[in-house]
């Protein structure tokens, strides 16, 4: 994990706008450089996760699974 203020093109979950815990990932800086960043939209400038595009893949497919 790190810390980065790089100017990344961050893009918010889909469940960003109801309020609750949400996170940010940058799609074109995982397809240039074959890693996806991911951070907590309510800290910008806090930690970022790097995860393999497939790891990136099954936490999506949990989310989707997971009753809210």
């Amino acid at each position: 994990m790190t810390t980065t203020t790089e100017p990344f093109n961050w893009i918010k979950s889909s469940y960003s706008g109801n309020g609750g815990a949400c996170v940010e990932w940058a799609p074109a800086h995982a397809s240039a450089m074959g890693v996806v960043p991911i951070r907590d939209s309510k800290r910008p400038t806090g930690p970022v996760l790097t995860v393999s595009p497939s790891a990136f893949a099954g936490l999506v497919a949990l989310a989707r699974s997971a009753e809210l």
